[in-house]
């Protein structure tokens, strides 16, 4: 049995990820630009601290597609880290995803075929189906992912970065046709992109039964304080990110009056969302991974007084369309 490393703290509180989906751990770990920025043996550190804290949840994709068409090799350090660190596959959950940028020329059955053989695994628990540009066949989607549902590849599945209109069709369809809905909606959230996450068309989704998982909520590391990455990050919807760098020194501010780091502060932040039911983030130091552990420890201290003391943190309020998505 792992235990916790000295002095950090205990088993990472458990939510529900959505009405039909399994209990998760609030904190993930994600692995675009992570496994494969960190050495084998700190790889395999960070997984067992990791699962030692009961966050079992890794976000794991193949970046082959789209804008990441990029030959990304972290999923199969991903998937040997774990295998030298022994853990068997019944002990943590997989979390893959279903590209659309090529879809339906390249089927859900291919991706996943390709993607698992890479990490070395023949299932995962759930997975994200996104991104896409233009129009969506809804009802092919839910239909194609119900098929892999059938093979036993995978049990519960997500969006990312879908309208809440289409998000709505999804559900519907599967109910009207006895498929399994999709169940979370992973989102860019964070204290200073909050505008579809908090609007009123996905609060409607999440009074339905809809949970969030939370992602990109350092943007990058610019809300960590690393205000001008090297490394490439996700996108920027909106055209924000030069107002995001702005309000970093409040961001710093606010943090040292909490006697807290900015990323512990934007991880807190996204946890007092009750709809939020995990936070991705990921990680390429295992010191990096417990500092950012304690971000549950702000919390618990400060669950009512961190989003006043961050209300002028939010700064795409005015880029959100009725439908739920970001101009």
């Amino acid at each position: 049995m792992l235990s916790p490393a000295a002095g950090s703290p205990g088993p990472v509180p458990r939510r529900r990820l959505g009405a039909h989906g399994p209990e998760v751990p609030v904190l993930g770990l994600g692995s675009w630009n992570t496994w494969d920025r960190m050495s084998r043996s700190d790889a395999v550190a960070l997984i067992r601290d990791a699962l030692a804290h009961g966050v079992e949840l890794f976000d794991v994709a193949h970046y082959d597609m789209g804008p990441h068409a990029e030959n990304a090799r972290t999923d199969l350090i991903f998937g040997q880290a774990m295998r030298d660190a022994g853990v068997a596959r019944e002990d943590y959950l997989l979390c893959g995803k279903l590209w659309l940028w090529e879809y339906p020329r390249k089927g859900f059955a291919e991706q996943l075929t390709v993607s698992l053989d890479r990490i070395g695994t023949d299932r995962a628990d759930l997975v994200v189906v996104g991104d896409f540009f233009g129009e969506l066949d809804v009802r092919a989607v839910v239909r194609d992912v119900a098929e892999q549902i059938a093979a036993g590849r995978f049990t519960s599945w997500g969006v990312n970065n879908w309208s809440a209109a289409d998000v709505w069709r999804a559900r519907r369809f599967a109910a009207e046709e006895g498929l399994t809905p999709p169940t979370f909606a992973q989102l860019k959230y964070s204290l200073a992109r909050r505008a579809v996450p908090e609007g009123e068309p996905f609060a409607e989704l999440f009074a339905d039964g809809l949970a969030m998982q939370a992602s990109d909520v350092l943007e990058g590391g610019i809300l960590a304080g690393n205000l001008r990455p090297h490394r490439k990050i996700g996108a920027d919807p909106g055209g924000i990110r030069d107002r995001i760098r702005d309000t970093y020194p409040l961001i710093a501010r606010v943090a040292a009056e909490f006697d807290a780091t900015p990323a512990q502060l934007a991880i807190a932040f996204c946890l007092t969302n009750p709809a939020v039911a995990t936070v991705l983030f990921g990680a390429s130091r295992i010191s990096q991974w417990q500092d950012n552990l304690k971000a549950l420890n702000l919390l618990t201290r400060h669950p009512e007084d961190l989003r006043t003391a961050l209300s002028a943190t939010w700064v795409d309020a005015d880029t959100m369309n009725p439908t739920g998505t970001e101009r």
